[in-house]
């Protein structure tokens, strides 16, 4: 099923579908803001879950998707349980106690995680190319995250836990990138987000008692939120992590910050600032350079007498 970088097309459409994926998820930062005040954050991540796998399971009915094959299971439940279920609640959880530039901050040691975890565990090496192209993109999320900080201080709490999220997401992604030599990505993808949700199920208490009293918006921004930056999301995610490493997948999602200042500019009206657009600007930079093939080695030369290459004794 693995279909690592080679071909430019291939290439190509894995770019197309992270595209996809870092649109939608920078969005999921504009839904959760205007959800969080309404429900707890496990709450809202079992809400998110829960519609997200009505969705998939019921894409999974129609193709009449098999069952994945045993050898994918070890990489779904670890990414199921660290990302989809770890990483969502921790991540709410953290951002009750931190501010959102703090959060970005914290949370895009991510992608740095999950170069080291891939090219250590995964044998992908560390490209040249990916690691110039990761700290240029890490100094521009820094920037993001230091223009739109509130100023206030953080709590220890909720910094960890943004740390938390941020070790549970590189521990996922880099989980499922053997998944998928074995089941396709949406097979990874929904198993994924059945385990998380079963992982989330101990907060329905919690999310039966929020609901009735959250106005309409929200739980229709929780509900945006398992449709589109989770079901639909994660499954451009996981087509594109099938067809190239996942070191420049991580890369690929420093871009997400620059997403968010312009859809927050777009539809909350938030003008950014001149420092939040040059953080913005670095960050797609540095997504640019890592996506930069290194130097291919030489062609050997071959000898030659004089005007013709020698050949080979008969």
């Amino acid at each position: 099923m693995d279909q690592t970088a080679g071909d430019p097309r291939t290439d190509h459409r894995a770019l197309a579908a992270a595209s996809v994926t870092v649109v939608l998820w920078a969005s999921a930062f504009v839904s959760i803001r205007a959800s969080a005040e309404h429900f707890g954050p496990g709450a809202l991540a079992l809400g998110r879950l829960l519609a997200a796998s009505l969705a998939l399971g019921c894409v999974l009915l129609i193709r009449r998707v098999p069952l994945p094959p045993r050898q994918a299971w070890p990489g779904i439940l670890a990414s199921g349980v660290l990302w989809f279920g770890l990483y969502m609640v921790a991540l709410n959880w953290g951002e009750q106690g931190v501010d959102a530039g703090t959060a970005a901050m914290v949370v895009n040691i991510g992608p740095i995680v999950i170069a080291l975890l891939s090219g250590w565990l995964l044998k992908e090496g560390f490209p040249p190319m990916l690691l110039a192209g990761m700290a240029v993109s890490f100094a521009g999320a820094a920037v993001v995250g230091v223009s739109t900080s509130s100023g206030g201080s953080s709590s220890l709490t909720g910094v960890l836990l943004c740390l938390v999220a941020a070790l549970a997401y590189g521990a996922g992604v880099v989980s499922q990138k053997p998944a998928l030599k074995y089941a396709s990505p949406i097979q990874v993808t929904t198993y994924g987000c059945f385990v998380g949700t079963a992982v989330t199920l101990p907060f329905a208490g919690q999310l039966l008692t929020q609901l009735p009293e959250a106005p309409l918006t929200a739980t229709l921004n929780m509900v945006y939120l398992g449709l589109f930056p989770t079901a639909l999301a994660f499954t451009t995610w996981t087509y594109a992590l099938s067809r190239t490493t996942a070191g420049k997948m991580g890369a690929t999602t420093y871009a997400v910050p620059a997403a968010v200042v312009l859809i927050a500019w777009i539809v909350l009206d938030e003008i950014p600032g001149w420092m939040t657009l040059l953080g913005g600007a670095i960050c797609l930079a540095g997504v640019a350079v890592s996506r930069r093939p290194g130097r291919r080695p030489a062609a050997p030369v071959r000898p030659e007498h004089g005007d013709r290459p020698v050949r080979a004794a008969d």
